[in-house]
This record gives C-alpha cells, sequence and structure tokens, in this order.
C-alpha cells in the first residue's frame, strides 16, 4: 500500500505540455523554473511518501471520532498535520506577503496531487482552508487579512466553508443562517450548517468557519446571502486566541468513505449568538463563495486524479506478483503473473491513459489560471482567465468521474482480493466515490459548463480549445506511425464531434433547455475525453522527439497515447449521438413520473 509519487510524469507534463519556462517569465515567478518546480516536487514527494501515505490506511480502520462536541482524529494525523505547517506546504502557492512561497499554480498542483493520493481524507483539510484563504485575498477587509491570513497560510489555523443547511443542499436561495448587526461592526450568527468538513477537529488550535448567512434586511433568494468569517476561538488585538465562540460540533457523519474526515453538522449561536465578522459586501456572499468553490473544485478534480493513481499503483504492483492460469497464446506451459494476460493489460492501460490524461488537462489549465492573474496584458489575462474557467467544471467533473471508473478497475485487477478490504483496493473505490458529489456534483458541473462557459459567451472559449486542437491534428501529419495516425484520425472525429456539441448547446440552450440540460453530463465527458486526449496527442509528439534519451520513459508515453487514441477517444462519437439525437433528448423524459 506504498505510494510513490509519479515525479517523471508530473515534471514531464509541467515540461513539455504547460511549459512552466513561460511561467517563469511571468512577473512574480521569475525563480520558479523546471528546476525550482523539481525540488519543490522532490521534497513533496518525500513528505507525501513517508509521512502522510503510512497514515491512509489507518485512517480509514480508526477514522475521526466525535464525543460531547469534541473531534479526535486519527492518531498520527495530529502530528503529520503540524509537520505539514512547518514544512510550508499550506502556503506553497500564496503570497508571501503573509508568509507564503508565492510559487505558480503550476507548481502547486503536483504538490496538492501528491498530498491527495498519499492521503485523502488528510488532505481535505488543506484543499478547504486554501478556499478560505482565498476568498480572504478576494473580499476580506486588511483587518482581518493581518488578522486571519498569516495563521491560515502557515498551517497553523484552519478554514472551512459552510455553505449547505439541511433544507438547502445545491439550492442556496434556501440558506436561513442569521447574522443580526451588533452595531458594533460585528454579527451574531445562528443556524445549523451541515456536512462540513473538517469542522471540528484537534490538529490545529483554531478553526475558520467562512459561513453564508443572510441579514435582517436581505432580499429573498440567492441576491441575499452574505460571507461571514466566525472563528471557533475569537482572536485578540495581539494575536492570541481569546474565548470560545458560540459555535459548535453536535455530530459528525458515518460515512462510505473519507472516513478519517470528520464531516461535522455545526450549530452556530445556541448560547446567543456566534461573533461574526463581514467579509465584503452585504449581499455579495454568494459572488466570494464562489471564489472558494472554483478553487475547490479545481481542487476535487485533482483530487480525482490522485485516487485514480493511487489506485493504478496498487493495481500494477499486484498484476505483477499474482500469479494465476496459464497465457491464452500459449507460449508458457504454467501459470504466470496476471500482468500478462490481456484483458489484465487493457484495463491496466486504461487506468494509466485515463490518469495520465487528466493530470496533464489539470496541469495545463493550472498554468492558464497562473497567466490568467499574472500576465502584463489585459487581454492576454483575460484569454487565459475564460479558458481556465472553462476548463474548471471539466477538470472537476471527468476527473472525479473517471476516478470512480480507475478505482473500480483496480478492485477487478485484484478479484476476489479487491474486495477484501486489507488489500486497500476497496478503500480507493470507497474514497472516489465522494468526489463526483461534493463541491457540486456532475451534473452542476456539466450545468455550469452548459449555461456559463458555453452559452454565456457565445461558445467562444470552446473556439479558442478547438482552433488548439486543430494546430495538433495538423502537427501529428507530420509523423509517421500507427500510433500517430490512430490518433490523427481518433482526435480528428473526437474534435468534430466536440464541435458539433458546442454548436447544438448554442443553439437550444433557450429555445429547448430541457434536450439540452438532458444531454449536459454527456456534453461534459466528451469534453473531457477530447480535451484530454488532446493532450495525449500533445504528449505523443513531445515524446517521439525525445524517445532516444530515455526509450523507456517516452516510448511507454508513446504507447499510452496510442492506447488512448485507439480505446477512449472513440467513446466521443457515442457521447455526441446520445446528446444531438432529437429522439435521444426526448427519450431522457419519454418516462413519466409515474412510470418510475
Amino acid at each position: 500500500m506504498t505510494y510513490t509519487a509519479p515525479l517523471k510524469d508530473m515534471l514531464f507534463v509541467i515540461d513539455e505540455l504547460a511549459d512552466i519556462e513561460h511561467v517563469a517569465t511571468l512577473p512574480g515567478f521569475e525563480d520558479a523554473n523546471l528546476d525550482t518546480a523539481r525540488a519543490v516536487l522532490d521534497e513533496a514527494a518525500r513528505f507525501n511518501g513517508e509521512i502522510l501515505a503510512p497514515l491512509n490506511f489507518e485512517g480509514d480502520r480508526n477514522p475521526s471520532a466525535w464525543s460531547n462536541g469534541e473531534v479526535t482524529t486519527t492518531p498520527g494525523f495530529k502530528e503529520a498535520f503540524r509537520q505539514f505547517g512547518e514544512g510550508g506546504w499550506q502556503g506553497v502557492m500564496h503570497p508571501a506577503e503573509f508568509g507564503g512561497q508565492a510559487l505558480p499554480k503550476l507548481i502547486a498542483t503536483p504538490c496538492i496531487e501528491m498530498m491527495n493520493a498519499a492521503n485523502l481524507s488528510f488532505a481535505l483539510c488543506p484543499l478547504l482552508t486554501d478556499g478560505a484563504i482565498e476568498a480572504l485575498l478576494t473580499a476580506g477587509s486588511d483587518e482581518l487579512k493581518q488578522r486571519y491570513l498569516p495563521k491560515l497560510i502557515a498551517g497553523e489555523w484552519t478554514g472551512t466553508m459552510n455553505l449547505t443547511e439541511p433544507q438547502a443542499g445545491s439550492d442556496l436561495a434556501l440558506v436561513r443562517t442569521r447574522a443580526e448587526p451588533q452595531g458594533d461592526g460585528t454579527y451574531k450568527v445562528s443556524g445549523t450548517k451541515i456536512f462540513i468538513t473538517y469542522g471540528e477537529h484537534d490538529m490545529a488550535e483554531n478553526i475558520v468557519h467562512l459561513v453564508l448567512a443572510r441579514t435582517p434586511s436581505a432580499p429573498e433568494g440567492v441576491k441575499g446571502i452574505s460571507l461571514f468569517l466566525v472563528p471557533k476561538f475569537m482572536v485578540n488585538d495581539d494575536g492570541t486566541l481569546g474565548e470560545r465562540n458560540d459555535v459548535h460540533c453536535v455530530s459528525i457523519e458515518h460515512k462510505l468513505g473519507i472516513k478519517a474526515s470528520p464531516t461535522a453538522v455545526l450549530q452556530f449561536g445556541d448560547h446567543g449568538g456566534a461573533t461574526g465578522y463581514l467579509i465584503g459586501e452585504e449581499n455579495r456572499g454568494l459572488e466570494y463563495m464562489f471564489i472558494m468553490m472554483n478553487a475547490a473544485r479545481f481542487g476535487v478534480g485533482v483530487q480525482g486524479i490522485a485516487v485514480a493513481e493511487r489506485a493504478y499503483q496498487l493495481a500494477v504492483a499486484y498484476a505483477k506478483e499474482r500469479v494465476q492460469s496459464r497465457p491464452v497464446d500459449g507460449s508458457a506451459k504454467q501459470s504466470v503473473t496476471i500482468i500478462h494476460h490481456p484483458d489484465v493489460r487493457r484495463m491496466l492501460a486504461t487506468m494509466r491513459a485515463l490518469t495520465e490524461g487528466a493530470r496533464a488537462l489539470a496541469y495545463v489549465a493550472a498554468a492558464h489560471s497562473d497567466i490568467a492573474h499574472h500576465a502584463t496584458d489585459a487581454d492576454t489575462r483575460a484569454q487565459h482567465t475564460a479558458i481556465y474557467e472553462f476548463l474548471v467544471p471539466v477538470v472537476k467533473g471527468w476527473s472525479t468521474e473517471l476516478s470512480i471508473d480507475v478505482a473500480s478497475l483496480g478492485v477487478q485487477v485484484h478479484g476476489g482480493m479487491g474486495f477484501i478490504e486489507e488489500t486497500g483496493a476497496a478503500q480507493h473505490y470507497r474514497d472516489a466515490r465522494i468526489l463526483t458529489i461534493y463541491e457540486g456534483t456532475t451534473a452542476i458541473q456539466a450545468n455550469d459548463l452548459v449555461g456559463r462557459k458555453t452559452a454565456r459567451d457565445g461558445g467562444a472559449a470552446a473556439q479558442v480549445l478547438l482552433a488548439q486542437i486543430d494546430q495538433t491534428i495538423a502537427a501529428l501529419t507530420r509523423h509517421d506511425g500507427a500510433p500517430f495516425a490512430a490518433m490523427h484520425r481518433h482526435l480528428g472525429a473526437g474534435r468534430a464531434a466536440l464541435a458539433n456539441v458546442v454548436a447544438y448547446v448554442l443553439e437550444n440552450t433557450k429555445r429547448d433547455p430541457n434536450a439540452v440540460f438532458a444531454g449536459s453530463v454527456p456534453y461534459l465527458k466528451l469534453a473531457g475525453i477530447v480535451l484530454t486526449g488532446w493532450q495525449m496527442a500533445r504528449a505523443l509528439l513531445a515524446a517521439s522527439e525525445k524517445r532516444s534519451e530515455d526509450e523507456a520513459f517516452y516510448g511507454a508515453k508513446i504507447a499510452t497515447a496510442y492506447f488512448f487514441a485507439d480505446h477512449i477517444l472513440p467513446q466521443a462519437i457515442a457521447l455526441e449521438a446520445s446528446i444531438v439525437s432529437a429522439k435521444g433528448n426526448e427519450s431522457v423524459l419519454a418516462l413519466s413520473e409515474d412510470q418510475f
């Protein structure tokens, strides 16, 4: 159950596909070149492999526990979190002004992948803290920033997101938590929030809750939501901790997976009201919360890649040692390890290709984010912002969907032993299952892709990506060999399928929204397949130029891309048919409510 970070693959993607040397030309990132990335990733691999990975299985067997309002985390987590903070890992991509390392998202993303692959339950705490940091950086007052950001970035305090209530899940218009102004700049917050990741724990001395609530004069619906900072312990003017605030954990959930991560029910204001501080302006809370959610959604996409990588490594190790049956081609008289069997090879190649493709897309998206935030030219920033925002729901939705498939294949490779908890394969399968649900289900990501990311800009961002895919397709024609021919054929067909669906969405979103949104998740999956296939094509081109330098590594890159072209990209055509066929969309709604 060990985890070894795929450093060589990560650095290949950072260098060849995401172009870190270009990112290093941006203001503020001058020292963040490939050598810097290699040094940071080497240290991250050591920390995650030696400290966090050994705690993963223990967290599943001995999860967080609640008693009398307090949560005790898995043995070893508290000490690991202390080392995480001291190592500076919470602050990798946050501003140096508040104690961070101010490195690009492109370098932070593989660090985040390693942490989630090593220990998904542990990594959820820093993920939510990152979201709180981003919201404060964007909308927090100078006083709130100075008081809270250094401790959050240092990993001494942690952050949470408090959106969901018993009656208000994805529909935040139903939020009922109240915030009463006190006349001194503070608010008294009261209400119940559920599904709060690391809402209570013993790993840090303070927890900074970011809470959606309504003021008494707020309009109805989502336009009346504000965002408040509610600390577990009040913070004195000198930075020391004061009295306990009126926010308490009344229970934690018992879950299918990520068991070491405490998912809390928090009660605010049972004893007079929890003191809170307005972040930004009243009634703009949803806008600020989306900053947290976008950061978290990208992070959850990376979690999908991480779990897939961990499941793949476990399956490969098992397939190389498990002896079962003679080879079907008669090449041996005795039983062989199962990696010799064609269908096991197919499963492992599928796991590998999906994981590598998703990693490449996520890292490329991270580079777009860096350019969007740091380029000196406004038009450049705007173009890369649009591309990054288009890619976020795909990275989140597609990477998490495939993580379930990859983890499931991992169980299948293990056969009956995969159903036994001791192998660890089952834990990855259970852990992966939440990823398509929290921080917005796959359907919510798909709705975002249709409405905000395709229809709203008339498909402009999609057209930019399609034009870039065309350039890659053209480059493939300049190379001979079966991998290039297969990739050219299937990426071309996939590109056409994606273009047709984008046109269909633009033409029908207003005219026939039920038809479009019935096919929204297939559209997201189609985009995921084609965009990751595009990255695999770019990897194929890059690897072919360097093959002589390292036949084993670059030859494997070429073979994986070849497999992706032949076995995964053809799925795009079927998805297109299910989306644009009028009868296909009618069939989604063909059964009446009473017929279900």
